[in-house]
């Protein structure tokens, strides 16, 4: 270091007239910097992340197929649909029979969708087939829809609890959920686009179990859950239904169920792996270890506490509203910023609501921007150009998360 400083002292390391060093002048003659590939100045690539991203390249697909032809052009979407049926015939859904006379058929169509982690990499490539419930009719195909389902509010105060007493909290997701709900109704569908019988192209489904997309399937998966805990011991909230307890002696077990993802967590450690072992008795299920990425909500669970934040989400939320080269702002909006009824061109009543509601959903890690929204949440009615420049400023706070 002596030597080297020497001789920079001695000129060897001055600037030339572009202010480089000599042995930059050396190293870009035959490499120069617009041959680098990529980007120089970002981050280094670890070999655990670049590991875990090549194993998802290349087993899953990359892209999410529009039409069920697209899809049955690609192995690994034919693959996603073969276990979507398997998990149909496991849990004895349906029943092929003829086609009755007077009964109306529900439609069926595949849904396709890529599942990411909280770093956006694809994890799992996935098929669900859907009811098409829309031509269901009152009265003739259902009755009662409504499942109750647990607030946001909720499970920020069930994290608060859990940083409170100490103990951490895991997450299982049910597998296929809906098709685990016992129907009432008499319902046909449709045989699945692209696996229709051969033997039998005219016949149609019987239910048994509820499918994704039926009006009352949601109601039906949860009544079935929540039979299932209450005969296990536990006791349903008062106030939130979604919420579930049991005391064993001086140890709580707490389970908050966000229709098919379950999130739990205990004062004893033993408690939550009975629970687990009580689930995978009855329920397929994937457990997916402690807590970190639920509903929009990357959680972050150490020794001083719980921390939660919405970074992924807000990424997303600027790329859908075109706003990833906005500035930041330090604040959201001036508390002595006034709105009142604007007389500017109308706007996209749909994109404006859009932001609105995108932004509400946010607060949930962001209270310092819940005055800025709920004041222009105020002019979803006839928004005009002035309430839509106050969101757009407002939105570009969003690069603070």
């Amino acid at each position: 270091n002596q030597q080297s400083q020497e001789s920079m002292d001695q000129g060897g390391g001055s600037n030339d007239e572009n202010g480089q060093l000599p042995h930059a002048r050396k190293w870009t003659k035959s490499h120069t910097p617009d041959l680098i590939i990529g980007n120089p100045e970002a981050g280094v690539q670890t070999r655990t992340a670049t590991a875990n991203e090549c194993l998802h390249h290349c087993f899953l697909s990359q892209t999410e197929p529009k039409k069920v032809e697209e899809a049955l052009q690609d192995a690994d979407w034919i693959q996603a649909m073969q276990e979507e049926l398997n998990e149909f015939e496991r849990n004895k859904v349906w029943t092929l029979v003829p086609r009755p006379k007077d009964r109306s058929i529900v439609g069926a169509k595949w849904v396709f969708r890529n599942k990411t982690d909280s770093e956006g990499v694809i994890t799992r490539n996935k098929a669900r087939l859907v009811a098409k419930g829309y031509s269901q009719q009152e009265g003739i195909d259902y009755d009662e829809t409504f499942a109750p389902v647990a607030r946001l509010e909720a499970i920020r105060i069930f994290l608060a609890y859990a940083a409170h007493k100490k103990f951490k909290v895991f997450q299982m997701d049910v597998k296929s959920a809906f098709l685990n709900g016992k129907l009432d109704e008499e319902v046909y569908v449709e045989q699945p686009p692209g696996f229709v019988d051969p033997k039998h192209p005219d016949y149609v489904y019987r239910l048994d179990k509820a499918l994704y997309g039926l009006k009352q399937a949601p109601r039906a998966w949860y009544e079935t859950l929540a039979q299932f805990l209450l005969e296990s011991g536990f006791t349903r909230g008062t106030i939130d239904k979604t919420l579930f307890y049991l005391n064993h002696g001086n140890d709580l077990l707490l389970v908050q169920i966000y229709v098919d993802d379950i999130i739990f967590g205990s004062t004893n450690a033993k408690l939550c792996q009975r629970f687990a072992k009580l689930m995978q008795s009855r329920y397929q299920m994937s457990m997916m270890g402690e807590l970190s990425y639920f509903l929009g909500l990357q959680v972050k669970q150490t020794e001083d506490g719980i921390f939660i934040n919405q970074a992924k989400y807000t990424r997303n939320l600027l790329k859908k509203f075109g706003m990833q080269d906005s500035s930041a702002a330090t604040t959201p909006m001036a508390t002595a910023t006034k709105l009142d009824k604007d007389t500017g061109a109308s706007v996209d009543i749909t994109n404006y609501r859009g932001m609105i509601g995108s932004l509400l959903y946010l607060t949930a890690s962001r209270p310092d921007i819940m005055y800025a929204t709920c004041l222009c949440a105020r002019f979803q009615a006839d928004p005009r150009a002035v309430s839509y420049t106050h969101l757009r400023a407002h939105e570009t706070t969003l690069h603070l998360v």
